[in-house]
């Protein structure tokens, strides 16, 4: 199952959305930023039908 999901990149602030996919259950990876191509960790947390994203800086 696949949702997007627009999130704020913490290096340069733009507004950026991400295609996650749900049914891999919980996720821990690293994508670039689209416009500043700067590293950021996604953690996506997937419970029943509810799911939640996080993204932080390399350094957070």
């Amino acid at each position: 199952m696949l949702e997007t999901e627009s999130y704020d990149c913490p290096y340069c602030g733009e507004e950026v959305e991400a295609v996650l996919d749900l049914s891999g259950g919980d996720q821990s990876y690293v994508e670039d930023c689209p416009v500043c191509c700067r590293p950021i960790n996604f953690h996506l947390q997937v419970h029943d039908d509810e799911w939640m994203l996080f993204v932080s800086s390399e350094n957070d």
